[in-house]
């Protein structure tokens, strides 16, 4: 791990390089805890998104994720092909498609799911609960009307 003597104390109190270390700590945790499942930490946010929701179509996906059109049909196209989601005809305007989690994309969810929560609190094992629920809800409060 790399100290504050390794990177001087004005890059190491830095909040770009602080978010950007722990994002990338986080990723590779990610990869680890859901590599069981076939799955990156992006498409489970897309699991996470489309669970419990309406259905919608991929480009009412990818504005609220904020995710550009292209990049949200490569992540919908390797759902699909791994039966975690299916395209299907929107009920009240068959011209449109809506994406739906399949019965496999919940049961994967769900699993996936501790395993991301695994993940995070290794990542925030060196906070304790108090910590990490406040860490969140600044986060929250940093980024709310920016999404």
């Amino acid at each position: 791990m790399t100290s504050e003597a390794d990177l001087g104390p004005r890059l190491s109190r830095r909040l770009a390089y602080l978010l950007k270390r722990a994002m990338v700590d986080l990723d590779t945790l990610h990869e680890q805890h859901l590599r069981p499942f076939g799955i990156t930490a992006r498409e489970l946010a897309v699991l996470l998104f489309l669970d419990g929701r309406e259905p919608e179509s991929q480009q009412q996906a990818a504005a609220h994720l904020g995710v550009d059109r292209t990049t949200m049909v490569g992540l919908l196209d390797a759902l699909e092909g791994k039966d975690l989601v299916a395209r299907r005809p929107d009920v009240e305007d068959r011209r449109r498609n809506v994406i739906v989690l399949t019965d496999t994309g919940q049961a994967t969810l769900r699993k996936a799911m501790r395993a991301s929560d695994a993940a995070e609190r290794q990542l925030l094992a060196e906070l304790d609960d108090r910590e990490a629920a406040q860490l969140r809800e600044l986060l929250k409060r940093v980024t709310s009307g920016r999404a």
